[in-house]
């Protein structure tokens, strides 16, 4: 008797906490984190972002967000190549997106603002204007109920989530000027670890260009600066979409072959790549100065050089025979010694200022 009353209580237990539904105050406790990452990442308020899962969900309790992950009601779309599920909606058996887990969805959600063109003007709009935002989204279309804004922003004052908006730019305080300006050009320190969360024109380096944080997409840049995908990852010498996998200077417009440097030193360990974004020169042009392939990876107290070697008009060309690439272990001395010629020689045909030199470095060594 007292075993089958046990078990009679546990499975009652059971149906409880099957039953339980989740309160306001939990959603808000449990994904108000990852709102505040999204808006560090993409620029989306977070107290749009949890007012908008809150009421899409029903404060995580509808059908869709437990058959889908679903947190803001996105519908597949002709793009969504990803999991689906039927849902009734303003149709019958609406095809809604399927996530892997509440991040997925709230990353998309950002990714589904920040991408698309006809949001675009809710970037312009400070993100602490919630009440502006909330009436955006209704305006662009988001939804079709049309106490949309409404029901957004009792949310947000009900529950404060206007704090989560607040507490982060007070901890950003540098940031609060720029972002939501019209401003065309805003120059930033080369230096700066500062994180910018919504992208801004700047200039740097004599070249246009915006600085993302890690996780950023870059799809998302090219579309907040009106430039095709393929435009942008030529400017930056990269070869695939996707997420940045560090913060990075990411230039708007073309770079230029040479620098107005002749060399550089390094003075940590580093790749071509990014040497070539820091310092707003060409990859291939850089490669090819250098006698390097992209995949190399360069020294600390390497030299490159960011011009290739100017030859006077009353000169023989040169050819290999003219010519020497530096091995490792070379030095200046040893070179010279090998062709023949004095050091003074080889730094005068070369340009050399000091005695450093880069493994692979082309001189020349006739005159």
């Amino acid at each position: 008797m007292g075993m089958k009353l046990l078990c009679c209580m546990l499975v009652c237990f059971t149906l409880k906490g099957y039953g339980q539904q989740m309160s306001t105050t939990s959603y808000i406790e449990t994904y108000k984190e990852m709102a505040i990452r999204e808006m560090k990442r993409s620029g989306v308020p977070a107290a749009i972002t949890l007012a908008q899962g809150l009421l899409e969900t029903e404060s995580g309790n509808s059908n869709l967000v437990k058959r889908s992950n679903n947190h803001f009601g996105i519908k597949c779309k002709s793009n969504w190549t990803g999991e689906y599920v039927f849902h009734d909606d303003d149709e019958l058996g609406e095809c809604f997106r399927k996530y892997g887990s509440a991040e997925e969805s709230y990353r998309d959600h950002s990714d589904f603002l920040r991408c698309n063109k006809r949001y675009a003007f809710l970037f312009e709009l400070k993100p602490t204007d919630y009440k502006a935002w909330a009436y955006g989204l209704k305006k662009a279309g988001y939804a079709t109920n049309p106490r949309y804004p409404d029901i957004l922003i009792r949310h947000i004052e009900q529950y404060e989530l206007y704090q989560y908006n607040e507490d982060y730019l007070e901890k950003n305080k540098d940031l609060v000027d720029h972002i939501g300006s019209n401003t065309d050009s805003i120059h930033l320190n080369q230096e700066s670890s500062s994180p910018v969360t919504v992208l801004q024109k700047t200039t740097y380096n004599g070249l246009k260009a915006c600085y993302a944080e890690k996780g950023t997409s870059l799809l998302a840049i090219a579309n907040r600066f009106d430039l095709g995908l393929s435009r942008l990852l030529g400017f930056n010498d990269l070869k695939a979409d996707g997420l940045l996998a560090s913060d990075s200077w990411l230039y708007l417009e073309k770079k230029p072959k040479e620098a107005s440097a002749e060399t550089i030193l390094i003075s940590k360990d580093e790749s071509i790549h990014n040497i070539a974004q820091r310092t707003g020169v060409q990859l291939n042009s850089i490669l090819a100065y250098n006698g390097l392939n992209e995949d190399a990876k360069v020294l600390t107290g390497t030299r490159l050089r960011l011009k290739p070697i100017k030859i006077a008009k009353n000169t023989i060309p040169v050819d290999e025979g003219c010519i020497h690439r530096v091995q490792k272990g070379e030095g200046l001395y040893g070179i010279a010694r090998k062709y023949g010629i004095t050091t003074d020689e080889l730094k005068s045909w070369n340009n050399l200022s000091d005695n450093n030199l880069s493994i692979g470095q082309v001189l020349i060594i006739s005159k």
